[in-house]
């Protein structure tokens, strides 16, 4: 049997290739790889730059004005600082795709090793509040709409959105202190600070989630009312299906992808308002380690830390992206 010719193939060929370009998903797919590698890519160049823009010598700084100026050379030398920048450059590269993110200065422990004994105290901070920001901004926006719909409840639509308001503009720092005064100091229901069992949670969890729970509350509560007025509701209400299947069946799910947004982004704030909180209450996370690190100029350990925290938010809203895609398909359509 002959075999088919190159121009025989090569038609059959483009249609295939054709065809998976032309999918959806696959576009959707490389669209938001190549954001994210482009994201990733600009991140990792500018915690490289950062300890080339710090006014001075971040070495002799870190160790003091007293240290002898051969220490300060051989640190410089096993950092690798006195090699070209383009050099630098490539081998923090080449290091990080081993996962290698340097040594402290301070400490002179690996960077990768310090971050990896913090991050589980910050992930369990961060996660804790958003849990707990959907788990009571859900439920109490879906009331709400349901409350003050169609102008009904005036006053209480007036106290949700007057408290939603000065809840979500109070300062985390701010909420942290009068937390702690009038739960830990006055009250003795919580502890002040550090991380020793389930109780200790509490008032940093709260001073988080508060904030994003008032927003995500009137996101869902606007969501709603809209939905509520839909044509597919009114068809649900004539079907005399029941009040509770109406809302939590029909209307819920449709009004999730605007909330689910929201959520991604307010978990991405979650991650980085760790830093504040970590601070108030003494949290032995990454946020009072970049702090710490800052303080005494350990630069290396401030951009393992950045990068962490950056490598973090970029995955939380490329998660975000395709689970809005998979929730609502068009919107994979909509970024052609």
């Amino acid at each position: 049997m002959n075999s088919p010719t190159p121009a025989a193939v090569a038609p059959g060929l483009r249609r295939r290739v054709g065809g998976l370009w032309s999918h959806t998903w696959f576009r959707f797919a490389l669209r938001r790889t190549g954001r994210l590698l482009s994201s990733l890519w600009v991140l990792v160049t500018a915690s490289f730059l950062m300890i080339h823009l710090v006014p001075g010598d971040p070495v002799r700084a870190a160790l003091g004005p007293t240290a002898p100026a051969d220490l300060v050379l051989a640190r410089k030398e096993e950092l690798g600082l006195l090699d070209p920048l383009w050099q630098q450059y490539a081998g923090f590269l080449v290091r990080l795709l081993h996962g290698d993110l340097g040594i402290s200065i301070t400490s002179r422990l690996p960077v990768g090793e310090m971050i990896a004994q913090r991050l589980p105290a910050s992930a369990e901070l961060a996660v804790a509040a958003f849990l707990l920001s959907v788990l009571v901004a859900v439920p109490l926006g879906v009331v709400m709409a349901v409350i003050t719909r169609r102008g009904k409840g005036r006053r209480t639509e007036l106290a949700f959105t007057g408290t939603s308001v000065v809840l979500s503009a109070i300062p985390d720092f701010l909420l942290g202190v009068g937390l702690v005064y009038l739960l830990a100091v006055e009250s003795h229901l919580f502890p002040v600070a550090g991380r020793a069992g389930l109780d200790s949670y509490v008032l940093p969890v709260l001073t988080l989630a508060l904030g994003p729970a008032a927003v995500l509350s009137r996101i869902v509560r606007v969501e709603m009312l809209g939905v509520m007025e839909a044509d597919y509701i009114r068809t649900a209400r004539a079907k005399r299906l029941t009040r509770l299947r109406v809302h939590l069946v029909h209307a819920l799910p449709n009004a999730v992808t605007a909330t689910l947004t929201l959520g991604g982004l307010l978990l991405s704030s979650l991650v980085a308002g760790t830093v504040l909180v970590e601070n108030v209450f003494a949290w032995p996370g990454l946020g009072s380690s970049i702090v710490s690190s800052i303080v005494s100029k350990d630069y290396p350990l401030v951009q393992g830390t950045v990068l962490v925290y950056g490598v973090g938010v970029l995955l939380i809203n490329t998660l975000v992206d395709v689970v809005l895609a998979l929730l609502d398909p068009r919107s994979t359509i909509g970024d052609s």
